[in-house]
């Protein structure tokens, strides 16, 4: 009897034991088990904080967006950073949600005087000699790629380059912040913003500004009421959809300012997490991919409680 129970007790431990051992790894495994020496830590005065009205219910509505580092699109970035020292938002609101394509922000009487030295810059989109950078960077290539000869990331953000890579560009994935403007040669300022609230629109690179990412609170943007004007613009007959915003200010400005890092896009666990990304060999999945697109690489960012 003694032996009896000795093989069902091994019998039933065999096969958890083995489940154990073969536990898939996934992306987000890989990202719960990334060194905290491979999180970088977002500046605050990187991050702007949005505040929309209220839903419905009464609940907050808070969105984050991290806008992007040098080399690129500075100069749109650098306004940004003056219209939000200004409070030059408060009191405009949503006033454009296109479905499938972008929710944007900013005033729709066009009539707002702008903070003084808020104009549309002359510069490229792109930016030149970038290939040291690109090598520098260590990010897995990405390419090919239907939209560009080379894509990679840098610095935590994905980015596109020619195959000499003497130019190179950021990305309109979901979710990234990129600046209204008119026909050509405008570029915009950066007081009217949209974020890809769909498929990534890659027609729209080194044809606008991409100046930062949605990190938190994509949610309150991408589930609005979609305009019915063209384009998407709210029209007067649904101008009451339109969502008021109460602030926008950079985190270094709050008393209470929200902290976020990103996985390091040049470590060892990025690579790893792109890797797997690639090559999906869970329970769930039955064929890898073999290959992964640059936008289904969502940087890892998080937020970090004090």
């Amino acid at each position: 009897m003694r032996t009896l129970l000795t093989l069902i007790a091994l019998a039933l431990t065999f096969p958890a034991t083995a489940q154990e051992a073969a536990a898939p790894v996934t992306p987000n495994s890989v990202v719960a088990e990334a060194a905290p020496e491979e999180w970088i830590a977002i500046p605050p005065e990187d991050l702007l904080v949005m505040e929309l009205a209220p839903d419905a219910e009464g609940e907050p509505r808070r969105v984050v967006i991290q806008l992007i580092p040098a080399p690129f699109s500075q100069p749109w970035v650098e306004n940004i950073r003056t219209l939000a020292a200004a409070h030059w938002w408060d009191g405009t609101s949503v006033n454009r949600v296109q479905d499938n394509y972008v929710t944007q922000w900013g005033d729709v009487t066009e009539e707002k005087p702008l903070p003084e030295g808020v104009v549309a810059p002359e510069v490229s989109y792109t930016i030149s000699g970038v290939h040291r950078m690109l090598d520098a960077a260590g990010s897995p290539n990405l390419s090919p790629d239907a939209a560009a000869e080379h894509t990679q990331f840098v610095a935590g953000w994905p980015v596109a380059a020619e195959s000499m890579r003497l130019h190179a560009w950021p990305i309109h994935c979901y979710g990234y912040v990129g600046v209204g403007r008119g026909y050509a040669p405008d570029t915009g300022t950066g007081a009217e913003l949209y974020t890809i609230i769909g498929q990534p629109q890659r027609h729209m690179d080194r044809n606008l500004a991409v100046v930062g990412r949605i990190i938190e609170g994509m949610e309150h943007l991408s589930s609005l009421p979609r305009g019915s004007g063209e384009l998407g613009f709210y029209t007067e007959e649904d101008a009451h959809l339109r969502t008021p915003i109460l602030s926008v200010r950079l985190a270094s400005e709050l008393d209470a300012q929200p902290t976020f890092e990103y996985l390091d896009t040049s470590s060892e666990s990025f690579a790893r997490y792109v890797h797997v990304r690639a090559n999906r060999d869970d329970a769930f999945y039955t064929v890898p991919a073999g290959g992964v697109d640059v936008c289904s690489v969502q940087v890892p960012v998080r937020a970090v409680s004090e």
